[in-house]
């Protein structure tokens, strides 16, 4: 088994790099960035992460944080059951009310032409991102979204809070600032960051 993991840290690269360290398997980072001719000739759309193992090329961070964990048995609930389901839930909860305000403020940024850049549509993202993260930090059940151990979901949610801060978006209830640092104390977390 054998892993090649294309991306820039400074991306959603960093999910699945720190995955791969808190799982403990060998793999190589490319840090490519996106659009370059590296990723364009594993992956024609150019987007990062791309993982790769053996003949099988896999977009989309969160698509390869579910087959990692799914894989090697680590940061999920089995699939098929109710905790899974739940754990799902949360994952799909993080894209839809917080990374997507996240992209949709970074494409009116920088992403999208200029002529196409709607600049009065971020300050609507941040407040939406605030109230969505009250919400999420009420509903947490533990020092993790599920409990006492981190899932993908945990993953996904700490990498936001990355970009947001990043993205000068509000800092969230002091339970999000806890568990931001809680988080990145991870020797994995901190040894991804640092490539």
């Amino acid at each position: 088994m054998s892993y090649t993991v294309y991306g820039a840290v400074r991306s959603r690269t960093l999910r699945v790099l720190w995955l791969l360290e808190e799982l403990g398997v060998p793999y190589t980072h490319v840090p490519a960035g996106p659009q370059s001719d590296e990723v364009r000739k594993i992956s024609p759309l150019g987007k990062i992460p791309v993982l790769v193992e053996g003949d099988t090329v896999l977009r989309d961070s969160t698509a390869i944080l579910t087959y990692l964990a799914d894989k090697h048995g680590a940061f999920t609930f089995p699939a098929g059951t109710q905790d899974r389901a739940r754990q799902d839930a949360w994952t799909f909860r993080i894209l839809d009310e917080v990374e997507s305000l996240l992209w949709t403020a970074s494409k009116h940024s920088f992403v999208l032409p200029e002529e196409e850049r709607v600049p009065a549509i971020k300050d609507p993202c941040r407040a939406e991102y605030a109230r969505n993260l009250t919400r999420i930090m009420a509903e947490a059940q533990g020092p993790f979204l599920m409990g006492d151990t981190p899932l993908v979901p945990d993953i996904l949610l700490c990498h936001c809070g990355g970009w947001a801060q990043a993205a000068k978006f509000p800092d969230g209830p002091d339970s999000f600032g806890a568990y931001l640092a809680t988080l990145r104390a991870r020797p994995a977390f901190q040894r991804a960051s640092a490539l």
